[in-house]
């Protein structure tokens, strides 16, 4: 069921309009059948808990994240090139001969 929408509210209205052309949905992992209106309650209890623990999961990764800034942790990709190789590679650029992806072969720095 899970699988059917991005999110609680494509999934609900996928299933609402499946319910509005009359077509049933079974979901055969949850045994679940929403042609029935117990079954549609229990739809919206699953679909509706699934937010839930969506909602949960991203502000435990929020707190994480917060928590791990005020420790001064870095957080990211560490950088691709020192502080002392983008001073070289801006002085690098102040001649016109040189080409932007000239200096990042020459610094290692180049995205293949």
């Amino acid at each position: 069921m899970w699988r059917l929408g991005r999110n609680l509210q494509d999934l609900i209205a996928i299933v609402g309009d499946l319910r509005r052309r009359e077509i049933g949905f079974k979901s055969l992992h949850e045994a679940l059948d929403t042609t029935t209106p117990g079954g549609w309650l229990v739809f919206h209890v699953f679909a509706a808990l699934g937010e839930f623990i969506r909602e949960m999961i991203v502000q435990g990764t929020r707190e994480g994240l917060d928590a791990a800034r005020s420790r001064g942790t870095r957080l990211g990709r560490p950088p691709a090139m020192t502080t002392e190789q983008i001073q070289h590679a801006r002085d690098l650029l102040g001649n016109p001969d040189n080409t932007v992806s000239s200096i990042a072969r020459l610094l290692g720095a180049l995205v293949k």
